[in-house]
């Protein structure tokens, strides 16, 4: 049975609110200083730390918690902060339907690469006159929350759209030839779309290239020039993020695992972690 917590909703009290702002401070007085459970949002993340201490674990892997620092966390990544001491900055909540009403794509999100399905996301460093731009739009977008003006949902959607076109602006990932990126884009799309449905049951890559009507090695040269990694890679993060979850937040055996993620066998699945992990499933249950 699954155990993990999660949140499908911006706001608890308000099924219908799809985006919400919190000062990180506040946050971290109304918990009392209190760590969060490791947990998932249904819904997008982003994270403008201003000063802070501490770690930051998202998907299993450990970041350290400091100034200057935007994180980006995608819908179904578990992820826990744990703050030596009251941060300060910003957290940012957004749905899809917020996007939709917002005009803001999916095939945005998707070009501007900020936000990591699986495997390394980690954060984002900024100077400081970046970093007082991104704050000063944070500051506008409360702002527009406290007052009744007539399409204050579409300002706040057009604040947060110049944030994240900022953040890809500074960001330090190399751009690459941008041409080809854009021709890539709709390949990377549709591979990403197609590895979410059927990752638990197609493993190989050459499934997923003649599906997509192309040869696995152009799909391994494309998606590497995308995001710094191959398909097969990609692939491969996907299943272990899933085996990884379903290991330490339920109840399901090594073996019940492996089934239901594809493997035929036991011991198939325990050699593909223990490759790509460095420990086999038993152990990073334990």
């Amino acid at each position: 049975m699954q155990t993990i917590k999660k949140y499908s909703s911006v706001n608890r009290a308000d099924a219908s609110e799809s985006f919400g702002i919190s000062k990180m401070e506040d946050i971290y007085t109304q918990h009392k200083g209190k760590p969060d459970e490791p947990h998932r949002h249904g819904f997008y993340t982003v994270l403008l730390v201003k000063k802070a201490k501490g770690k930051h674990i998202i998907d299993f892997n450990e970041y350290k918690l400091s100034s200057h620092q935007v994180y980006f966390i995608s819908p179904g990544q578990v992820h826990q902060l744990l703050e030596d001491q009251q941060s300060f900055g910003y957290s940012m909540v957004f749905s899809n339907q917020f996007m939709m009403v917002n005009n803001i794509s999916i095939n945005f999100i998707d070009d501007i690469g900020l936000f990591n399905d699986y495997g390394q996301s980690p954060p984002l460093i900024v100077d400081d006159s970046p970093m007082d731009k991104l704050s000063s739009y944070c500051e506008e977008i409360i702002a527009l929350g406290e007052t009744n003006m007539k399409f204050k949902e579409q300002a706040i959607g057009s604040f947060l759209k110049l944030f994240l076109i900022t953040c890809n602006d500074i960001c330090t990932l190399e751009n690459g030839d941008l041409p080809n990126i854009e021709a890539g884009n709709t390949l990377l799309r549709d591979f990403k779309q197609l590895v979410e449905q059927h990752y638990s049951a197609w493993h190989a890559t050459s499934t997923y290239a003649e599906l997509l009507h192309i040869t696995p090695d152009h799909l391994n040269r494309t998606v590497k020039s995308l995001i710094g990694k191959t398909a097969k890679e990609y692939i491969q993060s996907r299943i272990t993020i899933a085996a990884k979850r379903m290991l330490y937040f339920s109840n399901l055996s090594a073996k019940e695992v492996g089934y239901e993620l594809g493997f035929s066998e036991p011991a198939n699945f325990s050699a593909f972690f223990k490759k790509c992990v460095g420990i086999s499933p038993s152990q990073f249950k334990k």
